[in-house]
């Protein structure tokens, strides 16, 4: 404190005469030099009448732009009455009109040990730092300014600007730290932005981008949610969410949180999100035999019609029934789906009577029972008729081989294409990848939305 105002005084001593010289009273100016600046009032129990003179002098040189006279005013002061912070306050206001900023910076501070509810020395600080450009620190201290005295309105206005500069800048480092792949610090540049605007969803939801891209998938969730709180039409969010919480297999909510983004905007994408998690729920809920099917390297007939019954539902649901008879089915774990596939014609029983569900399926089998399929389908859109009329040349299968009628329907459909050199290979065994595969191109002709 006694350094800093010795630096402040240093001019005042080569001034000081022998006590007779006359003092010059500036005018009061008409237009302030420095609006901004903030009158050093004296407190009452350092206001004398020479403290309040000199200080008084000292301020209208200043605002009258007389920075020499202002600062040897001041200098005086101090050397006068060591104690009177003001004088150094005022002292600290003309470094900050010569833009000296870092001089006026000590000088504040050294004010402020003193006083720390001074609001001059509070405000010029302010002033200084915004003057040294750590915009973030300058809003900290005004907003130190308006809790010590709310009643200046110039000050709150200067925050709110302060604080949008200062939420711009966070963000422009935020988003340039995430491009470059330093999360880490474009989370730091977020997280404070987020103290400067607490209530922006757009910051919740890049945050929880960035918690993202680190797998900090709780924290992500955190993020996307206050963001969807925020801003309930926040699409982007939402599926953010959905895409989270299928990857942890929690199909309720993350159906929930796509079907509330397609209400907000739909789309062909929400909707295919939507059919694909309400099938994944309901997969989930299978016996363990059905989902073991895709890692099978050949499947039988019993999970062949499993399949059908679970992934042509709406197809088997919807076609005329017969009545059968089968002997071997009881117990099975997938007897209801045979029952089914059985009564609407897709897999017929042997002529004993019995299913078999146990035999091997072959590409023949599986092509038998994509025709009767595809029947089933026609149906209903007759313009695919001609389609399945069509009689490919298959390499390895004469026209008047028996099971050539439903595998070229099963060809000319697009369900099952040829293999290597145009053949079929009829009697090679079905792997669970490939009968789902068939069994989905099967969907996608009947244009099932789900």
């Amino acid at each position: 404190m006694r350094c800093s105002r010795i630096r402040f005084a240093a001019l005042g001593l080569l001034v000081l005469g022998a006590g007779c010289a006359t003092r010059i009273v500036p005018p009061v100016p008409v237009t302030l030099a420095y609006p901004e600046f903030i009158y050093p009032a004296l407190p009452q129990s350092l206001a004398t009448a020479d403290a309040t003179e000199r200080i008084d002098r000292g301020w209208r040189f200043l605002q009258s732009g007389n920075l020499g006279s202002a600062d040897r005013e001041f200098a005086q002061a101090l050397i006068r009455t060591p104690a009177l912070y003001p004088a150094e306050a005022g002292g600290a206001y003309v470094a900050l009109a010569r833009r000296d900023y870092d001089r006026a910076l000590v000088g504040f501070d050294a004010v402020l040990r003193e006083a720390a509810m001074y609001v001059p020395a509070l405000a010029g600080r302010a002033q200084a730092l915004l003057a040294l450009n750590q915009v973030t620190a300058a809003l900290e201290a005004f907003e130190a300014v308006l809790a010590v005295d709310a009643s200046l309105s110039d000050v709150r206005t200067r925050i709110d600007v302060l604080r949008f500069r200062s939420l711009q800048d966070l963000i422009e480092r935020a988003r340039a730290a995430a491009a470059a792949g330093q999360l880490a610090e474009a989370q730091g540049e977020y997280e404070r932005a987020l103290q400067v605007s607490p209530d922006s969803a757009f910051l919740y939801r890049e945050l929880g981008l960035v918690e993202r891209k680190q797998e900090r998938v709780e924290a992500a969730l955190d993020q996307f949610r206050r963001a969807a709180e925020l801003d309930p039409a926040d699409a982007v969010s939402l599926i953010q969410i959905g895409e989270l919480l299928d990857e942890r297999q929690d199909f309720a909510g993350a159906e929930a949180a796509y079907r509330r983004a397609s209400d907000i905007e739909p789309s062909a994408d929400l909707s295919a999100r939507i059919a694909a998690i309400v099938e994944r729920a309901r997969d989930a809920r299978l016996p363990s035999d059905i989902r073991a099917i895709a890692g099978s390297r050949q499947i039988s007939r019993g999970e062949l019609a499993a399949l059908i019954g679970v992934r042509l539902e709406d197809i088997v649901r919807d076609a005329p029934e017969r009545d059968v008879v089968m002997t071997d089915t009881q117990g099975h774990w997938a007897a209801a789906w045979i029952a089914q596939v059985a009564r609407v014609g897709i897999m017929d029983p042997f002529p004993n009577h019995t299913f078999q569900p146990g035999t091997p399926i072959t590409r023949a089998d599986l092509a038998g029972a994509v025709n009767r399929v595809v029947a089933i389908v026609a149906e209903g859109r007759p313009e695919l008729r001609p389609r399945f009329a069509e009689r490919p040349p298959i390499a390895d299968m004469a026209a008047e081989h028996l099971s050539y009628p439903a595998v070229s329907v099963a060809v000319a459909s697009g369900i099952m294409p040829l293999l290597d050199e145009g053949r079929f290979q009829a009697a090679r065994p079905v792997s669970g990848a490939e009968a789902i595969e068939v069994v989905a191109r099967v969907r996608a002709l009947a244009g099932l939305s789900r």
